[in-house]
């Protein structure tokens, strides 16, 4: 069965681009589909920049990504690329760690100055890893998206068209090409 899985790679700990994830897995689970959320940052960091691939936690994030059908890959721009703590986890990654499955990416970031960032930075990483599909993905500028005071997330509407887009092109890659909408609960 088709399942997916976000990892945010930010090591905010009130991250919009979690929130950001977390609303996508939120949308995606709605068409019927398991989810999950990893969050790079509740790793253990010694053992994740050893690279000590047999620490539980490391295993069992590892074992979730190679069992996902569709990964979300979400990153704040630093230094006009992906975080270091993202690269730290792809870094663990086999080769081919990414074999046949549908990605989306995305990225938050505070000036739309870095939205080719997708492009240049994350997308060719997420190609050598083998991806069968790195679907257009979307940049979200920081601003667009704010955190409520009741947990829910509220997002500017062109963002949340924007973001609509990429979930339908995401969900049509990993159906191979069967039409599925992410609209259900928008």
């Amino acid at each position: 069965m088709t399942s997916l899985l976000a990892v945010s790679g930010s090591p905010s700990a009130d991250s919009r681009t979690a929130l950001l994830a977390g609303h996508l897995v939120r949308r995606l689970s709605l068409v019927g589909l398991p989810t999950s959320h990893l969050r790079v940052r509740d790793l253990p960091a010694a053992e994740l920049l050893a690279g000590r691939t047999e620490h539980p936690a490391l295993r069992r994030s590892l074992d979730a990504v190679e069992a996902a059908s569709g990964i979300v890959v979400a990153t704040p721009v630093y230094k006009a690329a992906y975080s270091g703590l993202l690269k730290a986890f792809l870094d663990l990654l086999p080769r081919a760690g990414l074999a046949g499955k549908a990605v989306l990416p995305l990225m938050t970031g505070g000036s739309s100055a870095h939205a080719l960032a997708i492009d240049y930075a994350l997308r060719p990483v997420l190609c050598a890893l083998g991806a069968r599909q790195v679907v257009r993905g979307a940049f979200v500028l920081d601003r667009t998206i704010e955190p409520g005071p009741d947990g829910a997330l509220r997002i500017h509407p062109d963002t949340v068209s924007r973001l609509d887009r990429a979930l339908d092109e995401f969900l049509v890659a990993l159906t191979d090409g069967v039409t599925v909408s992410a609209m259900t609960g928008s």
